[in-house]
């Protein structure tokens, strides 16, 4: 692709060694190669696919890195993809998922938020971030009966919205894979949800997306939300977050949230999969 790697940086890993990245230059100046690969007979292509499409479809609206070029390979049984992006030099609002302190947001952040939101929400898309199959036997599992697991309304949704995939004090939004349709306040309820260890930071959430949090729709969206994450702890990650989730779970529901046993049932996949199968509903 004609890139030099860029010296005195370091390579960065996704999530359960899924991606690696790092910076490097090109003859367009700076950018920022990514490398996917997925199992070459690995049939759900949404998050393969989530950025070419997200490149093709999103407004230039949505600030987002330009995508420059993209190439295939697929030796043996995985298939392998490079993505080269315009490097973004603003630094992320978060270096993890889960919030742990408190970032600089401006005003001015906050309002560039709430546009992408409501931009992204109507985009029409076959895409499902998570589907309703998945609510139906997920919901019950970690969040106890009764539970209503119905999705009333459905909008366009990032998909993984947290600080992590955030940069400021100026807006730009990463990491497009899982975009797709999602329970309507999906997005600003993983902001919130991954928030919950900085309660101020929580609360500004809930203050600024209230048109989207404090709606009957918004308050499923958070329980929906709040499941994938209990299911996450189930796996040992973020085990930190577990004990406010349930209480959080608890408020929204006006009952006490029984203990989890752990279990994920027959869904023992990784963690690309059972987002994939979050989306069983129709999207490939």
């Amino acid at each position: 692709m004609g890139v030099l790697l860029e010296a005195e940086t370091h390579e960065v890993w996704g999530w359960r060694g899924r991606t690696l990245s790092r910076p490097v230059s090109a003859p367009e100046g700076p950018a920022w190669l990514r490398l996917a690969c997925i199992s070459a007979d690995q049939t759900n292509m949404t998050f393969w696919n989530g950025t070419l499409e997200a490149d093709k479809i999103l407004p230039a609206s949505v600030p987002r890195p330009r995508l420059r070029n993209v190439y295939d390979w697929t030796p043996a049984s995985w298939r392998y993809r490079a993505e080269l992006y315009d490097h973004v030099t603003v630094q992320l609002a978060s270096p993890t998922a889960v919030l742990r302190s408190t970032p600089h947001l401006p005003s001015a952040w906050w309002t560039a938020l709430e546009v992408v939101l409501a931009d992204i929400a109507p985009i029409a898309t076959g895409r499902v971030t998570i589907g309703q199959a998945y609510l139906d036997s997920a919901m019950p599992r970690f969040l106890g009966t009764p539970v209503d697991t119905t999705v009333r309304s459905w909008s366009t949704a990032h998909g993984d919205l947290h600080f992590a995939n955030l940069c400021a004090p100026t807006l730009h939004v990463l990491d497009w894979e899982g975009w797709g349709l999602a329970p309507t306040g999906y997005d600003a309820a993983v902001l919130h949800s991954y928030s919950l260890l900085v309660p101020a930071v929580a609360a500004r959430i809930r203050d600024r997306l209230a048109h989207l949090l404090d709606t009957p729709a918004g308050r499923f969206a958070e329980l929906a939300v709040i499941t994938e994450l209990l299911e996450f702890n189930a796996r040992d990650d973020n085990l930190d977050l577990a004990a406010p989730l349930r209480d959080r779970a608890a408020h929204l529901l006006g009952r006490a949230i029984p203990p989890s046993d752990g279990r994920v049932g027959s869904l023992d996949f990784d963690g690309l999969d059972t987002k994939a199968w979050c989306g069983a509903s129709g999207d490939e």
